[in-house]
């Protein structure tokens, strides 16, 4: 079946197209893919991993046409974030 790999980080985008076979997971076709030479510092047990923007189990199975996607670990607490930006337009406003 075919699937893609995509990875992004700024500046880099990878997007792999791969033949695996049926019942592989997201685990086997990103090591099959061997993007993890390109990815030194991956460790599946930190990093998360989904299907089409909905992340997944690295023993999930695939089905024909997915897109396994790679994500970045978050540098920066999301609420922090949000709170920052929340003070900073407040900070405008007067």
């Amino acid at each position: 079946m075919k699937i893609s790999i995509a990875y992004a980080v700024p500046g880099r985008q990878i997007l792999l197209p791969l033949t695996v076979p049926d019942g592989s997971t997201i685990r086997s076709a990103i090591e099959q893919s061997g993007i993890l030479e390109q990815l030194p510092h991956f460790d599946f047990s930190r990093q998360k991993v989904g299907i089409f923007g909905k992340t997944k189990q690295p023993d999930t199975v695939l089905a024909d046409g997915d897109r396994v996607e790679i994500y970045q670990p978050a540098t920066a607490d999301p609420k922090v974030v949000l709170k920052r930006k929340d003070k900073d337009k407040d900070a405008a406003k007067e």
